[in-house]
This record gives structure tokens, C-alpha cells and sequence, in this order.
């Protein structure tokens, strides 16, 4: 198996006057999950879209599992499963005849065995007869994702497929995701949180159309050069706005009890958290997803 299912090369989009992807050039791994990561507009759907042939391209060029995204798009799209934010099911249906609707609507041989596999695969069975309608939100994203795949899909696109659901049901989710991925499905996610990023294989950053960053968690935050103290003491928000007027700290946060102040200078930011008075205990600390990311939108320029 190729180690790399999708390649773009200086893809760029429009929409209208909006250019919305700018000279995207990025390589998707097979068979692992990548999230996508930026504030709102910043072409991250967009992109996703483009790789699977969902939408065109305008200039630039690229494969997906080497079919040709310009060319051979109605070879690509069978070849994914797309599951939006929003719930697109029927609510007066029950979870099995949504789900038996679909697989018969794709003419998925053998459809009522498909249904009871993927009702199984996703612990839905005490919901097999139960109107959708009635089902929290965690519990929806879980048929939706069953219904995304019932054609067994190489490629799964979510978009913020976890937006608004309540913390268990997204670790639960996740759960199911990663079991895909094990079963060598490549799974494109978009998400604003943290704590999902940093359950993904591969990431991407996007903001104003461009890709800042891509790689592993560890790659990217290793490649930003950051340092990190974690500072604990009193008058920690008196502590904070003195830190924040001076050129080698670049961002902080309060968590509990501690400050945590990050710079791109280690010498410069050792030299002043030195320097701290004998009633704060300081000490090196990790430099988190979070802090990495907040580096880059610093250093992003719209253009």
C-alpha cells in the first residue's frame, strides 16, 4: 500500500472574488486520520473537498488514490464517505430503516446484512428500533458515521462531525474513528478541538486560504522552537499582564494555580523568569499543541 494516499500541488480556489485556497501543497498518509485545524473561512473545508473530488479545483493539480482530481472525479467519489456537521437522516424513520433506506438507495448488495453489521460494529443495536428523532446528539453522529460508510468507503470526510456534543460522546466517537483507521480507512476530520487534534495521526493548519503547518503533533510543535516555564505563586495575574509588556514572552495562560509563559527565545525567557522573586517556584515545562498553534496565527498575515 502507497504511504500516501492524496497529493495536491499548488491548488488554489475561488469563489468569486474570494480567493479561498491559496498554492495548497500537502500529502494525505493512507490509511491514517489527518485533522484540519484553523479559524472559520480559512479553506479548510474547502480543501478537504477538493482532495476527494467533491469539488473542482481551480488552478494547480493533484491525485487521490491516483485518480486525477480534475479529470477523474466520478472515479474518486465512489470512493467516499462524506458525514456533514448538521444531522441529515430522517427523524421519523427508526435507526435501522434510515440506515436500510440508504444501503438500498446505493443498491448495496446484501443490504439488510450490511445494516446489522455496521448496527453492531456501532453499538446501536438497543437503538435498531428507535425513532432518530429521539436520540441525543452523540448517539446521531453515530448513525450518521454508520450511514457514511455503508458502502465501505477507502476515504471518510467529516466536517466538525463532533460540534456540540457533550465530552463523552466525543471520545466515544473518536473511539469508533481510530477503529476505522485501523481497518485502513483514511479518515480527513476538521475540528476546533485541541484535544482531537491531538488524537489524529497528521495534521494540517490552515488560516487565510494558506497551509502554515503540516506534520505529526510532536513535528509541529517541535518545529516552532518554543519555550515553555510553568510558574506558581501569588499575584499570578499581576504576574501575567508584567510578562505580557516584555519582548521574550510571547504568550501565556492561567491554568488552576499556574502560570504558563511560552517565547521563541529560551534565553531571554530563562533569564527573565530567573530573575522572579524566592515566592514563585518555576520549572521547564512542555510546549503544548495549543501554544504551537497560537505561534503561527501570530505570525499568519492575510493576504
Amino acid at each position: 500500500m502507497m504511504d500516501h494516499c492524496i497529493e495536491l500541488n499548488n491548488v488554489n480556489k475561488h469563489f468569486g472574488g474570494k480567493h479561498v485556497v491559496k498554492d495548497l501543497t500537502i500529502r494525505i498518509p493512507t490509511g491514517k486520520i489527518t485533522g484540519f485545524l484553523g479559524p472559520n473561512g480559512s479553506g479548510k473545508t474547502t480543501s478537504m473537498r477538493m482532495m476527494c473530488g467533491l469539488l473542482r479545483p481551480d488552478t494547480g493539480s493533484g491525485q487521490c488514490f491516483n485518480y486525477d482530481i480534475f479529470q477523474q472525479r466520478n472515479k474518486i467519489k465512489p470512493l467516499i464517505g462524506y458525514m456533514t456537521q448538521s444531522f441529515t437522516l430522517w427523524e421519523n424513520l427508526t435507526v435501522a430503516e434510515n440506515l436500510l433506506f440508504l444501503a438500498r438507495l446505493r443498491s448495496i448488495p446484501d443490504a439488510e446484512r450490511r445494516v446489522d453489521e455496521l448496527i453492531g460494529e456501532f453499538d446501536l443495536q438497543r437503538f435498531r428500533h428507535i425513532l432518530t428523532l429521539h436520540l441525543s446528539g452523540g448517539w446521531k453522529q453515530r448513525v450518521s458515521l454508520a450511514a457514511s460508510i455503508l458502502h465501505r468507503p477507502k476515504i471518510i470526510l467529516l466536517d466538525e462531525p463532533t460540534a456540540g456534543v457533550d465530552p463523552y460522546a466525543r471520545r466515544e466517537f473518536w473511539k469508533i474513528l481510530h477503529y476505522l483507521s485501523g481497518e485502513g480507512v483514511t479518515i480527513l476530520v476538521s475540528t476546533h478541538y485541541m484535544d482531537e487534534a491531538e488524537r489524529c495521526h497528521h495534521l494540517a493548519w490552515m488560516s487565510y486560504g494558506k497551509l502554515l503547518a503540516s506534520g505529526t503533533a510532536e513535528n509541529i510543535i517541535q518545529s516552532q522552537g518554543l519555550t515553555t516555564y510553568a510558574i506558581k505563586g501569588p499575584d499570578l495575574i499581576e504576574l501575567e499582564y508584567r510578562f505580557n509588556e516584555t519582548d521574550a514572552v510571547e504568550q501565556t495562560v492561567i491554568f488552576s494555580n499556574t502560570l504558563y509563559v511560552t517565547g521563541q527565545c529560551r534565553d531571554k525567557l530563562t533569564t527573565l523568569v530567573g530573575a522572579l522573586p524566592g515566592v514563585y517556584t518555576t520549572e521547564k515545562a512542555s510546549t503544548t499543541l495549543e501554544d504551537s498553534f497560537a505561534h503561527l496565527m501570530k505570525k499568519a498575515i492575510p493576504v
